[in-house]
């Protein structure tokens, strides 16, 4: 005998308990402590961060089931620090994929529409004189305005369709996934100065740094004016020192030991990066175009919260919460491992300042 079925028009009540989440403060439900776990700031940083994009996603509506601002900007924070499926962020606030997509896309939007006014390079005079002593009182290098290096953030395997012939192999990289090769430089508080968020993980770090505007604002710069440093994957210029590839001298291997504990601030940075929005530290699973105004947006809120004091994450931090995560070992190291092998006319100025400083 075929069992009796009851069946309940469920969708008015699921359509009930969405409308309550949507309306409910969700922010009163947690400390702190919770909040900073689920979105990465404390409830002032939130409130901070929706005045930030309030304009641009407020939306004249008539509509009672319109998403708030607070309610967009909640879900976006969450996806960037989980990296979590889109429908699992959803059910936590009663809205459906689709919501939460645009919620994502919106917010990363009006954030990298502010990148230029949180990513700044160091230009007042007493601006760069702080950022010297910062990176000094590091590890004794002298003259520091930036520390370089490049990431990966691995995406899903780009649509080709209508694209030029190489376009899906431009994005994998040496380690053979696909990915972006993000360009960035941190000042000494481990915030970001300057990023390049564009190019396919096959790229050099090279190549990205001598088609950067960044490479074109500094050419001609003397030394003595300011300086980065990077790893061997670099040029070797005046105003961008790398180590020596072999040193033989004590004062060579001095040289090399405070610009490597220098440098490590880039390292740091990209890493607290990754912990503290775990998005790209998985993999983002959109097209390269959306992965570049979420890279964008994520770097906007990481000098936010450098700004306003946030904590960082920890570094032994997993994501136990209650949502489905598709974490995937990465290596942030860029394809920058390879030795640069090109014009090195910067070695003259490095001699000098292992000759007067080490």
């Amino acid at each position: 005998m075929a069992a009796n079925i009851a069946i309940f028009p469920l969708q008015p009540q699921i359509q009930a308990i969405r409308q309550y989440n949507r309306t409910f403060n969700h922010l009163e439900r947690f400390n702190d402590k919770k909040l900073f776990k689920r979105y990465r700031f404390e409830l002032d940083g939130i409130e901070f961060i929706c005045d930030l994009v309030r304009e641009d996603l407020e939306r004249a509506s008539g509509r009672s089931m319109a998403l708030t601002v607070e309610i967009q900007v909640l879900l976006a924070l969450r996806f960037f620090a989980s990296g979590a499926f889109l429908e699992a962020i959803g059910d936590t606030l009663g809205v459906d994929k689709g919501s939460v997509s645009r919620a994502v896309r919106d917010v990363s939007a009006a954030l990298h529409r502010r990148r230029d006014e949180f990513i700044k390079w160091p230009i007042q005079v007493e601006e760069r004189r702080k950022v010297q002593m910062g990176f000094y009182n590091i590890s004794g290098f002298p003259r520091v305005l930036g520390c370089i290096d490049g990431t990966h953030v691995r995406i899903i395997c780009p649509n080709q369709q209508g694209r030029v012939p190489n376009y899906e192999a431009s994005f994998v990289n040496r380690k053979g996934y696909h990915s972006l090769n993000i360009q960035a430089v941190c000042d000494h508080t481990g915030k970001f100065t300057n990023i390049v968020a564009k190019w396919p993980g096959a790229t050099h770090d090279s190549y990205i740094f001598r088609n950067s505007a960044l490479s074109s604002n500094f050419a001609g710069a003397r030394g003595e004016d300011g300086m980065m440093l990077g790893d061997s994957g670099y040029p070797c210029r005046p105003f961008l020192i790398t180590p020596y590839p072999n040193p033989t001298t004590p004062r060579e291997q001095h040289f090399n030991k405070s610009l490597c504990g220098t440098r490590v601030r880039i390292e740091h940075a990209f890493g607290v990066l990754k912990r503290r929005f775990h998005v790209l530290h998985g993999e983002v699973r959109m097209q390269p175009e959306r992965v570049v105004k979420i890279v964008s947006a994520c770097t906007v809120l990481h000098n936010i919260a450098v700004m306003r004091g946030e904590r960082e994450p920890p570094e032994d931090e997993s994501d136990n919460s209650d949502l489905e995560n598709n974490d995937i070992d990465s290596d942030s190291d860029s394809d920058g491992g390879d030795d640069y092998d090109g014009p090195e006319n910067g070695r003259l100025y490095r001699d000098y300042l292992a000759t007067k400083y080490f």
